[in-house]
């Protein structure tokens, strides 16, 4: 299936959807995650419906709904709401946050509320042909390999799923091996050059890590997305450059 490029639409938080649509398609990206902060707004299906058709007359595809959603803290309302609000949006995922504190710190009660958070999100998701994918992230049970793999061996669910990113300070060999090891459950990777920490540079500046990252992802037998997010100085410019980049090395 190959690997479908794609933008992050919080990327350019201060433009409008209609501007996002716009920089998405004239950079030649086939997919948008679109966000629940300020695009498309928790239980907004206006701003749902509206996405989906600005992408629809533009052929692009909607990668995900990027929810701010995160297990073990919401309540059953809130999971419903924002799986209405991703069939609205024609979203095949949400995007979720696995908990509010990372591995190192978190007891065996705050394990237990993201597993059981998880499996609920899932579970109610999976009434609407709709994934659950948890954010990879610090300051969150999914900061590191095991743990993630534990979230999704312990939910158990077919529809829970994980998203990769190159975690800060990590060196390229590390950045790959963590790749591999989630590979079974991953359908999405945000794609970005940061380094040191988090000073934002063009994509260019890691092609050492994003061009076998891509070959990785190419042999795989399924579609998996490579999303820009978070270009130097939040430059439209920058982000048409980056995606050109990306499309070359894809």
């Amino acid at each position: 299936m190959g690997v479908r490029t794609g933008l992050v639409s919080v990327t350019f938080r201060q433009l409008a959807v209609e501007e996002v649509v716009e920089v998405a398609d004239q950079a030649g990206l086939a997919a948008i995650e679109w966000g629940g902060d300020i695009h498309v707004p928790l239980g907004d299906l206006q701003a749902a419906r509206k996405a989906r058709a600005l992408c629809e007359d533009r052929g692009l595809a909607i990668a995900a709904y990027g929810s701010y959603l995160r297990a073990g803290s919401v309540d059953r309302e809130e999971i419903r709401t924002a799986v209405t609000t991703a069939v609205e949006l024609g979203a095949p995922r949400i995007r979720v946050w696995a908990g509010t504190v990372g591995t190192a710190e978190a007891g065996v009660g705050d394990r237990m509320a993201v597993t059981r958070g998880l499996a609920e999100l899932a579970d109610v998701a999976a009434g609407s042909g709709i994934e659950i994918a948890m954010e990879y992230h610090r300051n969150t049970l999914t900061d590191e390999v095991d743990s993630t793999i534990t979230l999704l061996l312990d939910v158990g669910a077919p529809n829970l799923t994980t998203y990769w990113q190159p975690p800060v300070d990590l060196d390229d060999a590390e950045c790959l091996e963590q790749l591999e090891a989630l590979m079974p459950w991953l359908s999405t990777v945000h794609v970005f050059s940061w380094w040191p920490s988090n000073n934002r540079l063009p994509l260019s500046a890691r092609e050492a890590l994003w061009r076998p990252v891509l070959d990785r992802l190419a042999a795989e037998p399924r579609e998996i997305n490579a999303l820009l997010e978070f270009v130097a100085d939040d430059s439209v410019t920058q982000l048409t450059t980056d995606a050109a980049d990306l499309h070359s090395w894809v």
